[in-house]
């Protein structure tokens, strides 16, 4: 199976994303490879999925997408995607480890017209205390930057965590600001095709335009963190939350090792 299969990772690609926080690798899964995977994953959404408001009626976080969190518990098939050995290996190569955990899966549909993804840090939500965490998001259809491929501030994983910032108005503002302030280098895919990921840091601001296009854009993420890390100070409501999800029983100290965090690759 393909999914167990080895993606190669050159030395000047590891590079890359340590200095910048992020990179873009095509074909991590293949786009003949997809659609079963992409089949499940949209069947798992809309099962799980409890958004029923109009677009117009959603505030900014609303708008940005529809989130449905670790859809492997739900689905066989999509379970055999998020434990891939081939994304897990990829993930440990680019940070350097030894060997990776998964944190959890998410899918992230930005419906057609909808609004702007702010720039955030995706370990502010994360009560994990380590630097070794990365987020894998893949589109499963051919995207556009006018359907809302990701933005990154290269080098900004450098300045660790920015405060109790989750994503809002208030995150757009403070830290596009600072993004600016700071002057870092913006990088945006202007096209992906179906399979293509992007890797980026838990530390990396990034944020997305809206979905101008009349198509769903179908993104799904896979977290991952080096195995060995212990749970951070439970120092927002939303880390607090994520435990309480994710890491269930677990306190500050404790190994990061729940079972819903099984060791990938």
């Amino acid at each position: 199976m393909i999914l167990n299969t080895e993606y190669p990772i050159t030395a000047a690609q590891v590079a890359a994303y340590q200095r910048d926080g992020h990179i873009l690798l095509d074909d991590v899964l293949p786009a003949s490879h997809i659609p079963p995977y992409h089949d499940a994953m949209v069947r798992t959404v809309a099962e799980r999925n409890t958004e029923t408001r109009a677009l117009k009626d959603r505030d900014t976080y609303g708008m940005a997408f529809l989130q449905t969190t670790n859809l492997w518990e739900y689905s066989e098939v999509v379970k055999e995607y998020v434990m891939a050995k081939r994304f897990a290996r990829i993930a440990a190569r680019l940070m350097g480890v030894e060997r990776v955990r998964l944190y959890h899966d998410q899918a992230l549909f930005k419906e057609a017209g909808g609004g702007i993804t702010p720039w955030h840090q995706d370990q502010h939500y994360w009560p994990l205390a380590t630097d070794k965490t990365i987020t894998m998001w893949m589109t499963l259809a051919d995207i556009s930057a006018d359907m809302g491929t990701l933005r990154f501030a290269s080098g900004s994983h450098v300045e660790g965590y920015l405060g109790d910032i989750p994503i809002s108005d208030e995150s757009e503002a403070q830290l596009r600001a600072f993004v600016e302030r700071k002057g870092f280098t913006l990088a945006q895919a202007d096209m992906m095709r179906a399979g293509a990921a992007t890797f980026h840091s838990g530390w990396t601001l990034h944020s997305a335009p809206p979905n101008f296009s009349n198509r769903m854009r179908p993104a799904m993420t896979v977290i991952y963190f080096a195995d060995g890390a212990r749970v951070s100070a439970l120092d927002n409501k939303n880390r607090i939350g994520d435990r309480d999800r994710w890491l269930p029983g677990a306190e500050p100290g404790d190994p990061a090792a729940s079972p819903l965090n099984p060791v990938l690759g």
